[in-house]
């Protein structure tokens, strides 16, 4: 496929590009020096292990070991083949890109990209109902009523599906979708007399988006007393309501902005408080918060604010969802309203001004929302309870690190309930102490070895030979100069096989004329396993200005690697014969030599 596209557009692509914009569309990235870190998003971790490089526009995570540039990132986190991934790309940054062997190279099955093409033509068909036609004036005043202005109406592209059963099938059907495509993706529903109808007629449609902005379901509101009152599209490969939050897709640069991201329960939430101009928020689609869903809004973001109804049940269920975020690394804050309201209540009736400043930025911390969510379970008139209810507390407390934010929530309990501090912060010491809370920090600080300084610390033990074929290679894939030297004083007499095919490739690149550039060579690079060991090499740290001497020490030692292995190859050999001569001491004396041979080259720089 990279053949079928000419390099210059590869590369103008992928400089335009920069590989810590694209991930940080992903990953919350945070600067380290020359580096940017974050959680990584391959595999579930907690501690930042995800390394982007810039200056050489790569990436790696040391606790996976992925790595690779900003067009193998999107072809492993989004399924791309090599050409979507340029493609997607090249849309991003306006270049042009030429049309070939798109559909061939689909990551998606024929039956997916209808099924996406499907419900893009019903979206823009139920938005166009709304707001231009006699069919759509039910839906479209319905949303008037619930305050919803006529440009968020366009923004979030709502619609309506009239109450006829024939209307979107004979509309699907006419643009070529089969009638069994469209049932199964649940557009359609199949009656007991073996015909179809729309599944949402006469709703108002919420259109359900991916991360990426393509619609793959719809949400149903009923507005004439219809059961259930919302309905949505059924599961699919395209659609998978654990994994996805309503209004990701806009939100997702607001929370990278704002350093948080704001959780709600419903569409209708989620609308009003955009255009209140509260736009980091997010919801679940009609289910309670999933592992996924937390998890990915860690990747994102170190702080979230559930803000859910007011009301019993959306108190357990903050409750439920607070819990979960904080098990995947979240800090978490908890937003108050008046009884009985949900965000939509509370912007049309206090305004969009109170909704950020009485309710957003005045959200309970976890610890304050723990212990007035607590009180519910006690009757605090008994000492008894009161009793219970302080020890819950103090567990609770005792999971904190923070000591400040410990003592202030001490000192609130020990004015509320007329004990002492010190006899709280006794308390707490012994349950730390039986939970092995420090014990267990001290043994996690001390067997960590999920970033990038303890991994290279840890190369520091391999073979002089090997350090010192990774630590040229580092340096000939930042210098041609030194490449140049290193393919005519060692060729291709590198020890270990890994390395003398990166250096065959390595030296080939170079030859064509390409530059200096680690993300463009391995783009080159067809087996997975030899690119990783690129990405690794390259992400050692090296000095800018190395010397000649420093270069020619490593050859030496390369050099006396092949000369000590010959050397070992004819003393083996010697070996051999003396024990065919039936001359165990000679064969003893120079089974001694090969073990001195070796042991020298296993000794590490």
């Amino acid at each position: 496929m990279p053949k079928q596209i000419p390099e210059d557009v590869i590369e103008r692509i992928r400089k335009a590009n920069d590989i810590v914009d694209v991930i940080g569309e992903y990953v919350q990235l945070k600067k380290q020096g020359r580096s940017y870190m974050g959680l990584c998003p391959f595999h579930g971790e907690k501690t930042p292990s995800f390394s982007v490089t810039q200056d050489k526009q790569i990436f790696r995570c040391f606790g996976c070991g992925k790595g690779g540039n900003v067009v193998t990132f999107l072809m492993e986190m989004e399924s791309y083949s090599f050409y979507e991934a340029l493609k997607f790309l090249a849309d991003r940054s306006g270049v042009k890109l030429p049309e070939m062997g798109m559909r061939e190279n689909s990551s998606l099955s024929e039956e997916n990209q209808s099924i996406l093409s499907a419900h893009e033509w019903l979206q823009k068909l139920y938005h166009h109902l709304l707001r231009f036609t006699k069919d759509g004036k039910e839906g479209y005043q319905y949303l008037i009523d619930r305050g919803i202005k006529q440009e968020t109406i366009d923004l979030f592209q709502l619609g309506f599906a009239p109450n006829v059963k024939d209307f979107t099938a004979e509309f699907l059907e006419k643009k070529g979708f089969h009638q069994q495509v469209l049932v199964k993706a649940g557009l359609l529903s199949l009656r007991d007399d073996d015909t179809v109808a729309d599944r949402f007629r006469g709703r108002v449609i919420f259109p359900i988006r991916n991360h990426l902005g393509k619609t793959v379901a719809f949400g149903g509101r009923a507005i004439a007393g219809q059961e259930p009152k919302y309905l949505n599209s059924p599961e699919s490969d395209l659609f998978q309501k654990g994994k996805l939050l309503y209004n990701f897709d806009q939100a997702k640069k607001h929370i990278r902005s704002s350093g948080e991201a704001i959780l709600l329960e419903g569409y209708m939430d989620v609308i009003a408080a955009f255009q209140a101009g509260v736009k980091n928020v997010i919801a679940t689609l009609g289910t309670s918060l999933t592992e996924n869903q937390a998890k990915l809004l860690r990747r994102y973001v170190d702080t979230v604010v559930v803000c859910y109804d007011s009301d019993n049940a959306g108190t357990e269920a903050a409750y439920k969802a607070a819990n979960l975020l904080r098990q995947v690394g979240c800090k978490v804050k908890v937003a108050r309203m008046e009884d009985g309201m949900d965000p939509d209540d509370y912007i049309k009736a206090y305004g969009a001004n109170a909704f950020t400043d009485k309710v957003i930025k005045a959200s309970d911390t976890y610890m304050s929302f723990y212990m007035r969510y607590m009180k519910k379970d006690y009757n605090l008139n008994l000492e008894g309870d009161r009793i219970n209810y302080l020890e819950i507390v103090l567990k609770q407390l005792a999971v904190i690190d923070n000591a400040v934010e410990r003592e202030y929530y001490v000192k609130e309990l020990s004015r509320e309930y007329g004990l002492t501090m010190d006899t709280l912060n006794q308390e707490i010491l012994k349950i730390r102490q039986n939970m092995g809370i420090n014990k267990d920090k001290r043994e996690k600080k001390r067997y960590t070895t999920n970033n990038a300084k303890d991994i290279h610390q840890n190369k520091k033990l391999l073979p002089a030979f090997h350090n010192a074929e990774r630590q040229l290679i580092a340096y000939m894939l930042k210098d041609t100069a030194i490449a140049d030297k290193v393919q005519e004083q060692v060729g291709g007499s590198f020890n270990l096989e890994e390395h003398k095919i990166i250096t065959t490739h390595l030296y080939a690149y170079y030859e064509e004329g390409h530059p200096a550039d680690v993300s463009l060579f391995v783009d080159r690079l067809n087996d997975e396993k030899i690119i990783q060991i690129v990405i690794e090499i390259a992400m050692m740290p090296v000095v800018e200005d190395i010397s000649d001497k420093e270069i020619n020490d490593y050859i030496r030692i390369i050099r006396a690697e092949n000369s000590d292995m010959a050397t070992i190859k004819v003393l083996k050999e010697k070996q051999r014969l003396a024990e065919q001569q039936s001359d165990p001491i000679k064969a003893a004396q120079i089974a001694m030599e090969i073990i001195e041979i070796q042991k020298q080259l296993k000794s590490p720089i």
